[in-house]
């Protein structure tokens, strides 16, 4: 019987245009009228997580930065896990030596040191993706950000951990040659203290080992009562994989990556069709004999 609910956003709950459709929205509204949490897991930050859901009535918690942030419904912060300085140095220092791009994640924004770069690295994550970018769309949601700021431009990352009540919480990389991308995050992933991931091939999402889908999800679950092997897990890239691999109901896209499906038990739709919603009802309506 399934008690809980985690999905990934981008490549799963959110289609081409960043949009929950309205069967995923029925479906999770519908898990919740029969008493089931649904939790948001992603790689995004909350003020990017939330912007989709704001745009619907949905009232979720938050699995946030690949586990480094937890929020629940009311927005309110439950945990949180950041790199210490020994930790970014060692990052940085490598990433800027095989001259790989990055960005930085705090507990209150992204910084950047180049717009024009961060739109051709959207662009190629679109394209990769098998979608048409929309260009001037990728450009006005930038722009928007950096109004607003939760995008700030920066000339360089190194005095952000001066700021007081600044924390990095988690480090974005891009590259197109995949080859030295792959290699770097080998090479990171040898440090016990550090999670490397992926939520799009040609880049590395870097935290604290302590932050992972999977573990905040545990930890979520253990709050609740709920056994894991209750809990259902939906995701489509390789930040998604240390939650598949912990629950009873593993479950992957149709446009997943090849090691997610393979991890997984079970197959939906894509992204693009309402997977997660078909998924939730088919499972919800079959296992928990809900009608």
């Amino acid at each position: 019987m399934i008690k809980l609910i985690a999905t990934d956003m981008d490549g799963t709950l959110l289609n081409a245009a960043h949009e929950i459709s309205s069967t995923n929205q029925e479906a999770i509204k519908f898990a919740q009228e029969h008493g089931i949490t649904v939790v948001i897991a992603t790689g995004r930050a909350f003020y990017e997580a939330n912007t989709p859901i704001a745009e619907t009535d949905l009232k979720v918690p938050y699995i946030c930065l690949n586990g480094a942030e937890v929020r629940d419904e009311s927005f309110n912060i439950m945990s949180t896990s950041h790199l210490n300085h020994s930790l970014v140095k060692k990052v940085t220092t490598t990433l800027k030596d095989k001259d790989i791009y990055y960005q930085i994640y705090t507990n209150r924004g992204i910084y950047t040191e180049d717009p024009k770069r961060d739109l051709a690295i959207y662009i190629d994550i679109a394209e990769r993706a098998g979608q048409k970018a929309d260009v001037t769309k990728i450009k006005n949601s930038i722009q928007k950000r950096i109004d607003n700021g939760t995008l700030k431009v920066v000339d360089n990352y190194d005095n952000i951990e001066d700021i007081p009540g600044e924390l990095i919480m988690k480090v974005l990389a891009f590259d197109s040659d995949l080859g030295k991308i792959d290699q770097v995050g080998q090479e990171l992933a040898l440090s016990p203290n550090l999670a490397v991931s992926s939520s799009s091939r040609g880049n590395l999402e870097i935290t604290h080992s302590d932050a992972q889908k999977g573990i905040a999800l545990s930890t979520i679950a253990k709050q609740l009562g709920v056994d894991l092997k209750h809990v259902m897990a939906l995701g489509d890239n390789l930040n998604d994989i240390s939650m598949l691999e912990r629950v009873g109901y593993p479950v992957a896209m149709d446009n997943a990556t090849q090691e997610v499906k393979t991890i997984a038990k079970y197959m939906t739709d894509s992204n693009e069709n309402s997977g997660v919603g078909k998924a939730v009802m088919k499972f919800l309506k079959s296992e928990n004999d809900i009608t």
